[in-house]
């Protein structure tokens, strides 16, 4: 029932079911050396990277992994923000065999210690300011052997030059690393190793791993979520497929999305190769060099996260720049408000849409359409070959529209499990579906909405309350800029709502006039008992608010006060 519903929201130009090629996903950077050698696949700081020295590079990586003992199947950890490194070692890892485990150059010893040692990781490949981090916990990992490069490695003259200097008054002191032992420079590498073609011999593509890509570990542990070659083929295609109207070959994509996060490796580092698209990379998002980018390198494609276009839109100097050449922007890892998307438009003349999923899934398994029907505060609809519906989790009850219960998933890019964890991945899966934990409803036309986390909705008093609910009402409000809503211990209540406030620049409010808002706009029970102002609030690198973070500061500060 629900499959004809949604199918009948879809134009004509978005194919509902797709086929696949039994090829796993390095060899989209074959063919797109084939198809466009001399194309430029890569801009970065200045530099420009063809595709033909992409793929040879590649392939240069790969060997030199093949000579370290890199075996079919083994971890290589690549460290680094966006730069042409990450992409050079992404695919070489894949054209060895190897599986790519992405790891954030954020972690701290004891995050980076537990991902290496639970993937098993063989080889790493960090920036170079992270190499007395990563030698710290090299003992007490199976690490072999580390490869060490940095930002100066690609960027042209006189900035590589210069950029030394410029990182020894950035983060207080510099590293020099020798080419020796179990440690190996990124330019030696290349300028030792040959590009010769390797044999994959029979591959798997459904259930050979290509990425190990570690969740957030905001309830637990981090775990490895394995994803298929044929997860990764399948979500890069539907992406392309939503975005239709993209011509192949053509079109340039800003990548300020880390790639360490797989929302940024699906839908700017796998859609560009597939594609033959032009990659601008961003090593991190500074708004004024985005709006200077933008300007300047005239990217088609802006993928990014709610933070980032508030970001930009909050500059003062936003009008200055010249930002007509985005056509199309896809949203994702939070909530996207609906007037930045409309603000966002009207400056650019762009569409931006907010898209959905999870890391289990590739991402994205949901999104609205960029050029056809939205439904603003809507995830849109499944994308091709994609099933959802909404469950009752306690029995497995499909639910009817209009009723909240819990939004799951089936289709080719939902992972194969979790690393090493059979039983947290059967927990998981119920009656075939892939639970998301995401609390949401259909309507009768087949659009998805997000009511909340199932492990954030708030239970104050016997009603339950979802934050997204209260963040959209306080989001309409003038003077913020940045919000998020949690529940914290009350002693009466069981739980409060507590909503923890960034105001914008040259703005004003008062926890009286906020109160007032709310209880002009929401229902007695859903206003925050308490309000907090923040000059930032915790995120991930990819720009998605840590609800939890702030949650967990709560507890700890009540655990304080009981200890006294």
């Amino acid at each position: 029932m629900t499959e004809k519903v949604w199918l009948s929201q879809y134009p004509k130009e978005i194919p509902h079911s797709m086929t696949y090629a039994n090829v796993p996903v390095q060899s989209f950077l074959t063919m797109a050396c084939d198809n466009y050698p001399n194309k430029i696949a890569i801009h970065f700081m200045g530099r420009d990277v063809t595709y033909k020295e992409l793929y040879e590079s590649s392939l240069k990586f790969a060997n030199y992994l093949i000579r370290l003992g890199i075996e079919k199947g083994d971890r290589v950890a690549i460290m680094l923000p966006n730069c042409p490194q990450s992409v050079i070692a992404y695919y070489g890892t894949l054209y060895a065999g190897g599986v790519v485990v992405q790891t954030n150059p954020l972690y701290t010893e004891r995050e980076l210690q537990y991902q290496m040692t639970d993937a098993g990781v063989k080889v790493i490949l960090a920036l170079d300011i992270l190499y007395p981090r990563i030698m710290k916990v090299l003992k007490n990992t199976k690490i072999e052997n580390v490869i060490i490069t940095g930002i100066k490695d690609y960027l042209p003259f006189p900035k590589n030059l210069v950029y030394p200097f410029v990182q020894k008054k950035q983060y207080g002191f510099s590293v020099k690393v020798e080419h020796k032992g179990g440690t190996h420079l990124f330019t030696e590498v290349l300028r030792t190793s040959r590009p010769t073609p390797i044999d994959y011999g029979e591959l798997d593509i459904e259930n050979e791993i290509a990425l190990l890509q570690y969740t957030g570990g905001t309830t637990g542990s981090p775990k490895g979520v394995m994803l298929s070659h044929k997860n990764l083929i399948a979500n890069t295609k539907m992406c392309d497929a939503w975005m239709y109207q993209c011509k192949k070959g053509e079109e340039i994509i800003l990548g300020v999305l880390p790639f360490f996060h797989v929302y940024g490796m699906t839908t700017v580092l796998l859609l560009s190769v597939m594609q033959g698209f032009k990659m601008v990379l961003l090593p991190k998002f500074d708004v004024g060099l985005v709006l200077k980018t933008i300007e300047k390198q005239k990217p088609t494609l802006f993928p990014g996260a709610p933070t980032m276009y508030i970001g930009l839109l909050n500059h003062p100097e936003i009008g200055n720049y010249n930002l007509s050449s985005i056509k199309a922007c896809l949203s994702g890892s939070s909530p996207l408000p609906v007037d930045v998307q409309q603000k966002f438009e009207a400056i650019t003349g762009g569409k931006l849409v907010e898209g959905y999923g999870l890391t289990e899934t590739s991402p994205v398994t949901h999104a609205n359409f960029i050029w056809e029907n939205r439904v603003a505060g809507s995830i849109g609809v499944p994308w091709p070959d994609t099933d959802a519906t909404i469950i009752r989790s306690s029995d497995g009850e499909l639910l009817p529209p209009g009723e909240v219960g819990e939004i799951a998933v089936k289709g080719p890019q939902v992972m194969k499990g979790y690393w090493n964890r059979p039983e947290d991945t059967a927990m998981t899966f119920l009656n075939g579906w892939f639970l998301t934990g995401d609390l949401g409803y259909m309507d009768n036309e087949g659009y998805f909405y997000v009511v909340d986390r199932k492990k954030d909705m708030i239970i104050a008093g016997g009603f339950n309350i979802y934050p997204r609910e209260v963040e959209e009402v306080l989001y309409e409000h003038e003077a913020i800029l940045e919000c998020v809503v949690a529940g914290i211990p009350d002693p009466y209540r069981g739980e409060t709502v507590k909503a923890y406030i960034v105001l914008r620049e040259g703005k004003s409010a008062t926890e009286e006039e906020l109160n007032k808002y709310c209880r002009e706009n929401l229902a007695a029970y859903k206003v925050p008992r308490h309000y907090e102002f923040r000059k930032e609030l915790p995120k991930t690198a990819v720009g998605k608010i840590l609800r939890r973070a702030l949650v967990e500061e709560e507890k700890q500060k009540m655990n304080s006060l009981q200890a006294k």
